[in-house]
């Protein structure tokens, strides 16, 4: 019992780290469309254009859908096929998911972001820049892949023990909502759960 808590409470800090890294990476969002304005802008207006300045648009993007996906997962947002688990009972629900963690999704994560690694490194040792004139330095791009399978790993091992604590009868039903706000609410009701 005492073990069970220790792991809800680490489930609670992996929870919290990957909240704060979706909520902050979702300003380069905003980067990204900033960059690729200011771009286009110095591109038509002033003939002048930049490689460089694409280039960090695709590091901008590449690091929100790298550093989002646990927070996406987390949020129980990702892409599942609601016309067959709504058909499920919660607790069929919460053992597909239990094991989809535990068999397919924890050992990918582990895998590639443990073979991501050495990539990373290579690119820093032989400082790898961009073959694009003008282009960026490679590194920061590459380390986006184990930090962003690392936090999808320890995410899914944070699902992997809120599924199994509701199993246990000490947790909610995470899967209740898919993610999704209840499709038979007015729009009045759905506000009011998002905010």
């Amino acid at each position: 019992m005492l073990m069970f808590q220790a792991l809800l409470a680490y489930s609670k800090v992996v929870d919290a780290i990957n909240e704060r890294v979706g909520t902050t990476v979702k300003w380069l969002i905003l980067g990204s469309v900033l960059v690729s304005a200011g771009n286009a802008t110095s591109r038509y207006a002033l003939g002048m254009a930049s490689n460089a300045w694409l280039e960090l648009q695709w590091y901008f993007f590449a690091a929100v859908y790298m550093l989002g996906a646990a927070y996406t997962l987390k949020r129980n947002e990702h892409v599942r096929i609601d016309l067959v688990s709504s058909r499920l009972t919660a607790r069929t629900r919460n053992w597909i998911d239990a094991g989809g963690m535990l068999i397919f999704v924890m050992p990918t994560t582990l895998y590639i972001c443990l073979e991501s690694i050495p990539n990373f490194w290579e690119s820093v040792l032989n400082q790898e820049v961009s073959q694009n004139a003008g282009g960026l330095i490679r590194w920061p791009l590459r380390i986006l892949v184990p930090i962003g399978f690392g936090l999808l790993f320890l995410q899914a091992g944070s699902e992997f023990i809120k599924r199994v604590a509701f199993l246990r009868g000490e947790g909610e039903d995470v899967l209740e909502s898919g993610g999704h706000p209840d499709m038979d609410m007015d729009d009045d009701e759905i506000s009011e759960e998002t905010k």
